[in-house]
Protein backbone atom coordinates (compact mmCIF):
# COMPACT_ATOMS: atom_id res chain seq x y z
CA UNK A 1 0.00 0.00 0.00
CA UNK A 2 1.48 3.48 -1.26
CA UNK A 3 0.71 6.67 0.86
CA UNK A 4 0.98 10.36 -0.10
CA UNK A 5 1.87 13.50 2.41
CA UNK A 6 -1.09 15.58 1.51
CA UNK A 7 -1.22 18.48 3.51
CA UNK A 8 1.04 21.07 2.34
CA UNK A 9 0.51 24.16 4.15
CA UNK A 10 0.61 27.31 1.76
CA UNK A 11 2.74 25.01 -1.00
CA UNK A 12 1.98 26.42 -4.42
CA UNK A 13 0.58 24.32 -6.89
CA UNK A 14 2.22 24.50 -10.50
CA UNK A 15 5.75 24.85 -9.62
CA UNK A 16 8.52 23.79 -12.35
CA UNK A 17 10.43 22.49 -9.82
CA UNK A 18 9.62 19.71 -7.04
CA UNK A 19 8.78 20.47 -3.35
CA UNK A 20 11.60 19.31 -0.78
CA UNK A 21 10.80 15.98 0.86
CA UNK A 22 12.23 13.72 3.48
CA UNK A 23 11.72 9.94 3.23
CA UNK A 24 10.52 8.55 6.69
CA UNK A 25 9.64 4.34 7.96
CA UNK A 26 6.47 3.62 8.52
CA UNK A 27 5.56 0.55 10.04
CA UNK A 28 1.67 0.45 8.12
CA UNK A 29 3.62 2.01 4.55
CA UNK A 30 6.39 1.17 4.36
CA UNK A 31 9.34 4.57 3.38
CA UNK A 32 7.10 7.88 2.67
CA UNK A 33 8.26 10.44 0.97
CA UNK A 34 7.07 13.57 2.96
CA UNK A 35 6.71 17.00 1.38
CA UNK A 36 8.86 18.67 4.35
CA UNK A 37 6.42 21.90 4.15
CA UNK A 38 3.61 18.90 4.48
CA UNK A 39 4.85 18.20 8.60
CA UNK A 40 2.70 19.15 11.50
CA UNK A 41 4.49 19.44 14.41
CA UNK A 42 2.38 19.33 17.68
CA UNK A 43 3.96 21.11 20.60
CA UNK A 44 2.27 19.55 23.08
CA UNK A 45 2.19 16.24 21.20
CA UNK A 46 -1.13 14.30 21.48
CA UNK A 47 -2.82 12.57 23.98
CA UNK A 48 -1.42 9.30 24.71
CA UNK A 49 1.44 9.12 22.36
CA UNK A 50 4.80 10.17 21.86
CA UNK A 51 6.33 12.47 19.24
CA UNK A 52 5.84 15.76 18.03
CA UNK A 53 5.98 15.47 13.90
CA UNK A 54 3.50 13.84 12.09
CA UNK A 55 2.24 13.99 8.58
CA UNK A 56 -0.97 13.79 7.13
CA UNK A 57 -0.96 10.59 4.74
CA UNK A 58 -3.39 9.33 1.61
CA UNK A 59 -3.96 5.79 0.31
CA UNK A 60 -6.67 7.09 -1.54
CA UNK A 61 -7.24 10.51 -3.06
CA UNK A 62 -11.09 10.22 -3.20
CA UNK A 63 -11.08 8.55 0.44
CA UNK A 64 -12.69 10.57 3.78
CA UNK A 65 -10.17 9.15 5.55
CA UNK A 66 -6.37 10.37 6.19
CA UNK A 67 -3.74 8.62 8.17
CA UNK A 68 -1.87 11.00 10.51
CA UNK A 69 1.32 8.98 10.61
CA UNK A 70 3.97 9.72 13.52
CA UNK A 71 7.78 10.64 11.70
CA UNK A 72 9.16 10.21 15.42
CA UNK A 73 7.75 6.51 15.73
CA UNK A 74 7.23 4.67 12.75
CA UNK A 75 4.53 2.40 14.10
CA UNK A 76 2.20 5.39 14.96
CA UNK A 77 -0.06 5.79 12.71
CA UNK A 78 -3.99 6.91 13.50
CA UNK A 79 -6.81 6.72 11.41
CA UNK A 80 -8.60 10.61 10.92
CA UNK A 81 -11.48 12.21 9.36
CA UNK A 82 -12.34 15.66 8.73
CA UNK A 83 -15.56 15.46 11.04
CA UNK A 84 -17.65 18.30 8.64
CA UNK A 85 -17.73 15.73 5.91
CA UNK A 86 -19.98 13.54 7.96
CA UNK A 87 -21.52 16.02 10.79
CA UNK A 88 -22.71 19.40 9.55
CA UNK A 89 -23.72 20.74 12.77
CA UNK A 90 -20.12 20.02 14.09
CA UNK A 91 -18.45 22.64 16.00
CA UNK A 92 -15.11 23.31 18.30
CA UNK A 93 -15.66 25.39 21.28
CA UNK A 94 -12.37 25.97 23.41
CA UNK A 95 -12.15 27.37 26.79
CA UNK A 96 -10.88 30.91 26.09
CA UNK A 97 -7.50 30.29 28.34
CA UNK A 98 -6.77 27.23 25.77
CA UNK A 99 -7.59 29.43 22.55
CA UNK A 100 -5.85 32.59 23.31
CA UNK A 101 -2.97 30.07 24.93
CA UNK A 102 -2.61 27.81 21.34
CA UNK A 103 -3.94 31.33 19.17
CA UNK A 104 -6.90 30.40 18.03
CA UNK A 105 -8.83 33.67 19.51
CA UNK A 106 -7.88 35.45 16.13
CA UNK A 107 -11.17 34.35 13.99
CA UNK A 108 -8.47 32.80 11.52
CA UNK A 109 -10.04 29.23 10.48
CA UNK A 110 -7.88 25.79 11.60
CA UNK A 111 -8.16 22.36 9.69
CA UNK A 112 -10.04 20.24 11.91
CA UNK A 113 -9.60 16.35 12.11
CA UNK A 114 -11.17 13.67 14.68
CA UNK A 115 -9.41 10.43 15.16
CA UNK A 116 -11.49 7.17 14.07
CA UNK A 117 -11.74 3.89 15.80
CA UNK A 118 -12.12 1.46 13.00
CA UNK A 119 -14.08 -2.15 12.77
CA UNK A 120 -14.85 -4.31 10.43
CA UNK A 121 -18.72 -3.66 11.66
CA UNK A 122 -19.91 0.01 10.07
CA UNK A 123 -21.66 0.81 13.03
CA UNK A 124 -18.85 -0.12 15.52
CA UNK A 125 -17.04 2.68 13.86
CA UNK A 126 -16.64 6.08 15.91
CA UNK A 127 -14.68 9.10 16.22
CA UNK A 128 -13.34 11.50 18.75
CA UNK A 129 -15.59 14.60 18.77
CA UNK A 130 -14.45 15.47 22.59
CA UNK A 131 -10.57 15.62 21.85
CA UNK A 132 -10.48 17.34 17.68
CA UNK A 133 -7.00 18.04 16.49
CA UNK A 134 -6.80 21.25 15.16
CA UNK A 135 -4.14 22.23 12.70
CA UNK A 136 -2.74 25.48 11.02
CA UNK A 137 0.65 26.83 9.74
CA UNK A 138 2.14 23.79 9.77
CA UNK A 139 1.40 23.34 13.88
CA UNK A 140 -0.98 20.86 15.52
CA UNK A 141 -3.21 20.78 18.52
CA UNK A 142 -5.02 18.21 20.50
CA UNK A 143 -7.63 20.00 21.62
CA UNK A 144 -10.91 19.53 24.30
CA UNK A 145 -14.39 20.35 23.02
CA UNK A 146 -16.07 22.11 25.63
CA UNK A 147 -19.67 21.67 23.31
CA UNK A 148 -21.39 18.96 26.34
CA UNK A 149 -22.68 16.96 22.98
CA UNK A 150 -19.39 16.16 21.75
CA UNK A 151 -18.40 12.52 22.87
CA UNK A 152 -14.93 10.42 22.60
CA UNK A 153 -17.13 8.00 21.07
CA UNK A 154 -19.81 8.91 18.66
CA UNK A 155 -21.03 6.69 16.19
CA UNK A 156 -19.84 7.57 12.68
CA UNK A 157 -22.62 5.94 10.74
CA UNK A 158 -25.29 5.32 13.17
CA UNK A 159 -28.02 4.97 10.08
CA UNK A 160 -26.74 2.17 8.43
CA UNK A 161 -27.90 -1.73 9.03
CA UNK A 162 -26.52 -3.59 12.11
CA UNK A 163 -24.08 -6.02 10.94
CA UNK A 164 -22.77 -3.84 7.60
CA UNK A 165 -18.92 -4.27 6.87
CA UNK A 166 -16.57 -2.43 5.05
CA UNK A 167 -13.38 -2.80 3.66
CA UNK A 168 -10.22 -2.01 5.83
CA UNK A 169 -8.57 1.54 5.41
Amino acid sequence: MTATSVFTRGAATGLDHPLPTETFPTARFGPVEVILDSIIEFPDGLIGLGGSRYALLSTDATSPFLWLQSLDDASVALPVTNPHRFFSDFAVELADGDAAALGFDDGIPADVYVTVTASSVVTEITVNLKAPILIRDGRGHQVINQISTAAVKTPLFPAIPPGATVAAA
